[in-house]
């Protein structure tokens, strides 16, 4: 969840340090910090509660200078959003500084320990206790930095991806990871360190992704040296960045949310390119090619996700049992993980995360991979930790997502999860070929579907006063749109705070419907379906109790259009993609409202893009 950034070449290094904060700063935002070596070998510590832009501040009137650096930008976990637990953290010495993603499991008792040894603490963070831990095994083994964080990582259970560096020693940053993602960027003469790609690619394309339990060593002008924690070398592999300087720009838009609702035409288009021939007659997916028997004869399909993620992964549940014939499970990852789940040999277990960092996700793949299950990755980022700990898996090729709040990575998941099952009811003939062909190219036409919507943001922002002030929302949807309800009632909820709940519309009667009055909005998503009428009955009843109802119907909808207090149509098209249609002015409802009431739309409170801890 936090961001690390880090520097060592011939440039001053503070520029590039917040630059590279700023990139970041989706990964956490309640604190931030950096700690440099300056030209006269003096460590010092710069850190600050609040965003980015106060640390600037608070460093204008501070020395600043220094080739090597290291910064932090915070997500709070141990201890509350201030100063004194702001990264980076210095040792008792103030020898040494050190910035951490992740949680260290054990700290409460390596910090008795060491309080016992006379060390005293001034946060509440367990990133404290492993600076300490290595400075005291430095001090007593009377080793070098690179030893002391060896024999300390040894210690220490938990995840981490750490970064430190060393008074007089302005030559050298030791940087480490387990479960928390690390990054090293190659460039001529200098070295970047990141969580993920963004500080890094405007200065070089050629990265190192640390697996776990690996220490880096990144020296001036020498190669980088890696170590494991048990003392093996390895030989890096160098790899070139996907990535581009432009997806991190806000191109003209006033958030990267927006921005990201409106480049769905386009990364949907990248999303299914290669993949759907030129004739639009076949889906092909290497990782479902390569491995046809494994689907052929799964028993089952568990899939296995979090928060918007999982609701890509109930509709996926509605394609692969339609088209596939294989019962399906869907599992929140952090609950799979830890109830003892049943998982046969031959079960398929597909794990979806935009971010492919996941702590949660890849504790349940570690768990299903331990069963002998096939797992297989759906995620967003190249050379993340999901698409090297899984089996096989499809990229979604949706391009950098900044905005906290997921749009263009659901629509993305949808789009793969209906590859993925058009292509495995191919391999296993179980479904009719003129179905197969009309699904295939009505995905084609989706992009375009997609843009007539956003034509109608104009409209949906001006829909969206009438409800900026409302306390609750209900959200619902049948079939294939009960998990849009379920979606875009989190998107409510994560940007604007306003409490919101997602059903399946028939499940009012069971008791939700004690809710329903004249301030009660009620967002339902109506499209033609093979139960439009039941959904049209749901809606009456709202009705008859006084509710507002806002309804997603299909173009030329005038029968929910006679009764429905607002309407937003949207283009028709087979039912199981319509969920990539009628998420979009859920997207949009939801940003629009949250801009109305003055919301940070890109860094709601309390919430981080990527969450590598528990």
């Amino acid at each position: 969840m936090c961001g690390i950034v880090g520097y060592i070449g011939f440039r001053e290094a503070y520029p590039i340090l917040v630059k590279g904060l700023r990139r970041l700063e989706y990964r956490g935002y309640d604190s931030a910090g950096v700690a440099l070596i300056n030209h006269d070998n003096k460590l010092s510590v710069l850190k600050t509660k609040g965003r980015v832009q106060d640390l600037e501040n608070y460093a204008k009137d501070k020395d600043t200078t220094g080739t090597i650096g290291i910064a932090h930008t915070r997500w709070a976990t141990h201890g509350e959003p201030s100063n004194a637990n702001a990264h980076p953290h210095y040792s008792q010495s103030e020898n040494l500084a050190l910035i951490h993603n992740g949680i260290i499991e054990n700290y409460a008792v390596i910090k008795a320990e060491l309080i016992d040894k006379g060390y005293t603490f001034h946060s509440s963070t367990d990133t404290e206790v492993l600076v300490q831990l290595i400075e005291y095994i430095k001090k007593i083994n009377n080793c070098d930095l690179f030893t002391a964080v060896q024999l300390a990582l040894n210690q220490v259970v938990g995840a981490y991806a750490i970064a430190i560096i060393e008074k007089g020693n302005p030559d050298n940053i030791i940087a480490a990871r387990k479960s928390s993602p690390l990054i090293i960027g190659i460039g001529e003469g200098e070295y970047f360190l990141g969580s993920d790609a963004s500080p890094i690619v405007e200065y070089t394309n050629k990265v190192i992704y640390l697996d776990d339990e690996e220490i880096a060593i990144l020296s001036r002008n020498k190669d980088p040296k890696i170590v494991t924690i048990s003392n093996i070398e390895k030989t890096p592999e160098i790899k070139e960045l996907e990535m581009n300087l432009s997806q991190l720009e806000r191109g003209g838009y006033p958030h990267f949310m927006l921005k990201e609702i409106f480049e769905q035409p386009e990364t949907l288009r990248s999303c299914m390119s290669g993949r759907i021939n030129v004739e639009g007659t076949n889906v092909t997916l290497s990782g479902i090619i390569d491995h046809k028997d494994k689907f052929i004869n799964a028993r089952r399909i568990l899939i296995i996700a979090c928060g918007t993620s999982w609701h890509a992964g109930l509709i996926g549940e509605y394609l692969f049992e339609e088209f596939c014939r294989i019962p399906v499970e869907v599992e929140y990852a952090s609950e799979f993980r830890y109830r003892h789940p049943v998982i046969y040999s031959d079960d398929i277990v597909i794990a979806i995360s935009q971010s492919g960092e996941t702590a949660d996700s890849l504790a349940a793949i570690e768990l299903a991979r331990k069963a002998g299950a096939f797992v297989y990755g759906v995620c967003n980022v190249v050379g993340s930790s999901i698409p090297r700990n899984t089996d096989s898996g499809s990229y979604t090729h949706c391009g950098h997502e900044i905005g906290v709040a997921s749009t263009k990575a659901f629509t993305a998941q949808v789009t793969v999860l209906t590859m993925m099952a058009l292509a495995i009811a191919k391999e296993k003939q179980t479904i009719e070929e003129a179905k197969y062909l009309e699904i295939i190219k009505e995905l084609q036409h989706i992009p375009d579907k997609i843009q007539k919507i956003l034509d109608l943001n104009d409209k949906i922002k001006e829909l969206s006063l009438i409800f900026t002030y409302a306390q609750n929302f209900i959200y619902l949807g049948r079939g294939y749109n009960y998990p849009i309800a379920l979606e875009g009632a989190l998107k409510l909820k994560e940007i604007s705070y306003i409490h919101a709940e997602g059903y399946p519309a028939a499940e009012m009667k069971h008791g939700p419907i004690a809710l329903i009055d004249n301030e009660m909005p009620v967002v339902t998503i109506a499209t033609h379906n093979t139960i439009y009428e039941k959904v049209v009955s749901n809606m009456k009843e709202i009705k008859a109790r006084k509710g507002r109802i806002i309804a997603i119907i299909t173009e030329g909808d005038e029968t929910i259009k006679a009764f429905a207090d607002h309407y937003i149509e949207i283009p028709s098209t087979v039912e199981c993609l319509d969920p990539l249609l009628s998420s979009i002015p859920m997207q949009l409802l939801a940003y629009h409202i949250a801009v109305n009431k003055n919301r940070d739309v890109d860094m709601p409170r309390n919430l981080a893009k990527s969450v590598t801890v528990e």
